[in-house]
């Protein structure tokens, strides 16, 4: 016991030591970056107020000196002291930030072709996993090796994107480091991985007093060199303190995210919207997720500290899951997180981007449950995914299983729900109203089922193996998860379409479209959310139409049949939404209306300037 406790005080005061000698890079980023802003340097080196840009007067470009320079100062002073080795990793990791400094500070001078940007993070990447920094959790080499790079690069670019407001990169990687150092002492000892991420952590809060100020905007900006640096280092960091592990657990794998989950966040939202907007990934914009939630009506530094604390949180519970080691409770906690984050997301991806709407925070922080309904509906897919899993495990196996078997199952089913998550948001199943879906929408169900499940067939193939675990399960669990999802999303058009039936069709106000248009389709869901209206039928004279349904209710014919439709399904009212078609044609309808003795009424959608678009109905 005593042996013990000594061996917990030497242990206790090497992590102090190592903690004083990366104590040195605050001092020195912070001294370095005063000392450059009284050069002419800090008159070249600038960044120009741009419309793209958030900035409004020209800043210097210099942080980025004093974080690498800080960052250098912690090791060197460690590795001269003598608390950690100059090992491979060290040499790799150092050595693939002094690359990216390097080409970040030339490009900060005179802007790079992004290819030859690009050239040099992988040339950084392959450096840090030559000097034997990799993915040991993958088995295979290659892709062990494609995976290190992909996230060394990744991260590059997500902390290059992330630095579009005053604060935000440095304090999310000041964040992100302190997690990445805790880790270091309790869950993955690691010396090496301490002494980084203290090193990170102090360079940046050196840096922090001239990029986030109290009063007034920023008088340094950390540049490429800077953004570059610090996102390539704690990608290296969480690769070595945790990937490195052999020893695979859901919790692993999924703390580097977790710690650096708003920088993907952010990544993943501008990249979708720029490639759908056609845009160049690599281009700036106003479209990054502080700019979002400023135009909500919170102010630049409200935003930052908003985001902090979301990525605080976030770096919480992946420690916690590491700590607890419960891979049932670690799934349930990352369920939870996946719904806020796609919760937020989603939000966040319907803002208006640009300017900033001077509305109170408390608007947009009540915003946030915008979408309840969604965020229930991503609870219930967890539980029927795991359900439907589990099932066909018990159904192919009728038993418990070898060790190898529940090993196989255990990390099958986390990817499982990662990529399943992925596909159903791919397929718009995020996207859709449910008491409206058709044939389509199931479909749709099917092909994410099925995508899906063959990326966790060959994700376990590749990265667990078998262990005698039988594939017929995956193919159970296509039928089954098909079944309960497409049961779980159809339920609420079935219960709808059962009370129509139900009730007494007379206390019903029956509404025939004419027009199967947008205009036609908003009127419909218009009308199904009104109590007692009920539409009957559309009337289009587009022939691609004719026959089909649309969210349920079919296009029965023509113009030039609108007497038959009449007759036919005898509506107590007509709408009319293209006005615009052939004068003759409505004609036609209003003739037929007129002999029916039927209502008719035209909807006239009118676009101002300003974009508010306003609906109304005109007797005719």
């Amino acid at each position: 016991m005593r042996a013990t406790s000594r061996t917990n005080r030497a242990a206790e005061a090497r992590c102090a030591v190592t903690a004083l000698a990366a104590l040195t890079a605050l001092p020195v980023s912070l001294l370095t970056i005063g000392g450059l802003l009284r050069t002419p340097l800090a008159r070249r080196l600038v960044a120009a107020p741009k419309a793209d840009r958030w900035h409004r007067r020209d800043t210097p470009l210099l942080g980025g000196v004093g974080i690498f320079a800080g960052l250098f100062a912690g090791v060197g002073v460690a590795v001269a002291t003598g608390e950690i080795k100059l090992s491979h990793e060290v040499i790799g990791i150092v050595g693939g930030c002094a690359i990216l400094f390097a080409a970040g500070f030339l490009d900060d001078l005179s802007a790079f072709n992004p290819l030859a940007k690009l050239g040099a993070q992988f040339g950084a990447a392959a450096l840090v996993i030559a000097e034997g920094v990799r993915v040991q959790i993958v088995s295979n080499g290659v892709l062990a090796t494609v995976l290190g790079v992909v996230w060394l690069v990744g991260m590059t670019n997500a902390f290059n994107l992330l630095d579009n407001i005053d604060g935000l990169a440095v304090t999310l990687a000041a964040i992100a480091s302190v997690y990445f150092a805790v880790d270091a002492v309790t869950v993955h000892p690691s010396a090496t991985a301490l002494m980084l991420s203290l090193s990170v952590c102090f360079a940046c809060v050196g840096f922090l007093p001239y990029n986030w100020r109290l009063k007034g905007s920023a008088s340094v900006f950390m540049g490429d060199s800077g953004s570059q640096v610090l996102g390539f280092a704690l990608a290296a960091i969480g690769l070595s303190s945790s990937w490195k592990v052999a020893g695979s657990t859901v919790a692993t794998l999924i703390l580097p995210i977790l710690v650096l989950a708003v920088p993907i966040l952010d990544t993943a939202l501008v990249t979708v919207v720029r490639l759908l907007e056609g845009r160049p990934i690599y281009q700036g914009g106003r479209d990054h997720t502080s700019h979002r939630i400023v135009s909500q009506g919170l102010s630049d530094k409200r935003a930052v500290v908003l985001l902090g604390v979301v990525g605080t949180a976030l770096g919480a519970t992946s420690l916690a899951y590491n700590t607890l080691g419960d891979t049932y409770v670690t799934l349930a906690g990352v369920l939870v997180t996946f719904a806020f984050l796609l919760q937020f997301g989603s939000y966040l991806a319907s803002v208006e981007r640009g300017e900033r709407v001077p509305e109170k925070a408390t608007s947009f922080l009540g915003s946030l449950v915008v979408h309840r309904k969604r965020f229930v509906e991503v609870l219930v897919d967890f539980a029927l995914i795991s359900a439907s899993f589990a099932a066909s495990y018990a159904i192919r196996i009728q038993g418990e299983g070898t060790i190898g078997m529940r090993y196989v199952f255990h990390l099958a089913l986390p990817a499982l729900l990662v990529s399943r998550y992925v596909a159903f948001i791919a397929f718009g199943l995020y996207r859709g109203v449910w008491r409206y879906a058709g044939a389509r929408d199931g479909a749709n169900i099917l092909a994410a089922v099925i995508a899906s499940e063959t990326v966790t067939f060959f994700f376990t193939w590749i990265f667990v193996g078998w262990h005698q675990f039988p594939r017929g399960i995956f193919f159970i669990d296509i039928l089954l998860c098909s079944l309960l999802v497409g049961i779980a999303r159809f339920w609420e058009r079935a219960i709808a379409h059962g009370f129509s039936v139900l009730t007494d069709r007379r206390g019903q106000h029956r509404v025939l479209i004419v027009g199967a248009g947008r205009t036609g389709r908003s009127l419909l869901r218009e009308l199904r959310e009104t109590p007692g209206e009920r539409v009957v039928g559309f009337v289009d004279d587009d022939i691609r139409l004719q026959g089909r349904r649309i969210q349920g209710v079919a296009v029965v014919s023509g113009l030039e049949d609108i007497g038959w439709a009449l007759g036919r399904l005898q509506p107590d009212s007509v709408l009319v939404t293209i006005p615009s078609a052939p004068r003759e044609h409505l004609d036609g309808v209003l003739e037929a209306c007129r002999r029916a003795s039927i209502p008719c009424r035209t909807l006239r959608r009118e676009i101002e300037l300003d974009s508010a678009v306003a609906l109304g109905l005109a007797s005719k």
